[in-house]
């Protein structure tokens, strides 16, 4: 079914559709209004209609278009499965493939670099070789469901399978491409009735304080300060390792989340919620105060090395962080444990759980709530006897009155 839109470059609508397998995109000189629109929704009704029956000369509608020498030509029956009918939503024995490249070049313009790249890896490595040639309207859903198996049973070194988490992220793309194309080409989706796998909860194993203080003490002296911000801020490593000297606002004690690392690159935060402003609590501030006099004058990034470049974390990781864990006699946990021992001491201290949340960047407490609350009764020692002081505060002197 082919869609009204609006020429970015322009602001002017345009008609947007398939014929005879071909993506078809004529130009008008219509401006963006909602009485334009209507006018020309009402037109592309009726040329999907005459396409379903047959009837559609293009050169009716079209007289001057580029598009009617390409029409001319012979139709590429490659990717076609031989033997079937054309499908009932008039795909014009479009591939997936082929479906799934136009469907990229229209969405990655809204899309982070980094996100580009994970669909693009996620179509070529695992989408391409199953459905790639398959007619888009044709894929069942068995079909799908046989591709999630599949992924389940994935050899990956040592171990069986991808993870739950990992082929979800892998079928969202698929999802998102069936379910546009059954739109356009008037067809079901077949991704009616499959629902993501459920996902284990987060592994959730944040540092005490002593192991905190101990850490600081035994690494590495030109990471000290590195860790002291990140276990007392709760930054993720993208922004820590992101942070620049313009976002550290010294005068009010606040660290500005506007820009992360991604891949080496700077990109703005995934999530609106992300962009926030961090408190900073006394060892923070002393640890940059104290890091300024070492890289402050480069005027760039917060923590770098000694050329004023961003860090790696992988290589952070492998050369600070897991050694020193290993010299200390610690569990070996990841690095992103920093941010939970964050959520932790802070709900430990009694800090109010909606300014929590707007410290981590979450939009909610509901978070906190499910994976942080039952770290909470072991470092704080209350688990119920605050309830029962009160209560035998309360019914010593008189009965069952509370």
């Amino acid at each position: 079914m082919g869609k009204v839109r609006v020429r970015k470059e322009t602001g002017r609508l345009q008609f947007d559709f398939f014929y005879r397998g071909l993506r078809c995109r004529e130009q008008t000189l219509l401006e963006d209004t909602p009485a334009n629109r209507k006018r020309l929704e009402a037109f592309m009704a009726q040329i999907d209609a005459e396409i379903k029956q047959g009837t559609f000369a293009y050169e009716r509608y079209f007289p001057n278009s580029s598009n009617l020498a390409k029409l001319a030509q012979p139709i590429p029956t490659a990717g076609r499965v031989v033997g079937r009918p054309p499908s009932a939503g008039g795909s014009q024995g479009q591939t997936f493939r082929e479906f799934a490249e136009e469907w990229y070049l229209e969405n990655e313009i809204s899309w982070k670099i980094s996100y580009r790249k994970t669909v693009r890896g996620t179509l070529e490595k695992h989408l391409y070789p199953v459905f790639g040639e398959k007619e888009v309207s044709h894929i069942t859903k068995g079909e799908i469901l046989k591709f999630r198996s599949t992924l389940a049973k994935v050899e990956i070194g040592t171990r069986l399978g991808l993870s739950p988490m990992r082929i979800n992220h892998i079928m969202t793309p698929l999802r998102m491409i069936l379910n546009d194309a059954a739109d356009r080409f008037n067809f079901s989706t077949p991704f009616v009735g499959i629902k993501p796998l459920k996902v284990p909860k987060t592994d959730v194993d944040p540092f005490s304080l002593d192991e905190v203080n101990l850490f600081l003490s035994r690494v590495r002296t030109d990471f000290r300060l590195y860790y002291q911000v990140r276990f007392f801020t709760g930054l993720r490593t993208g922004e820590i390792d992101g942070l620049q000297w313009k976002y550290v606002d010294f005068e009010r004690k606040q660290i500005l989340i506007r820009e992360t690392l991604v891949e080496g690159r700077i990109e703005t935060p995934k999530t609106q919620g992300s962009i926030r402003e961090v408190h900073m609590s006394d060892p923070v501030f002393a640890a940059l105060k104290q890091q300024w006099e070492v890289t402050g004058k480069l005027g760039g990034f917060v923590f770098c090395n000694s050329c004023g470049n961003n860090l790696h974390h992988i290589n952070v990781t492998q050369r600070i962080w897991y050694p020193t864990l290993k010299f200390l006699g610690m569990k070996r946990r990841r690095p992103y444990q920093t941010r939970h021992t964050t959520a932790t001491l802070w709900l430990a201290a009694g800090e109010n759980p909606e300014w929590i949340a707007r410290q981590m960047g979450h939009t909610s407490t509901e978070m906190l709530f499910t994976v942080y609350s039952r770290f909470v009764p072991n470092l704080t020692r209350q688990d119920g006897s605050a309830f029962e002081n009160l209560l035998a505060a309360r019914m010593a002197g008189g009965g069952a009155h509370v």
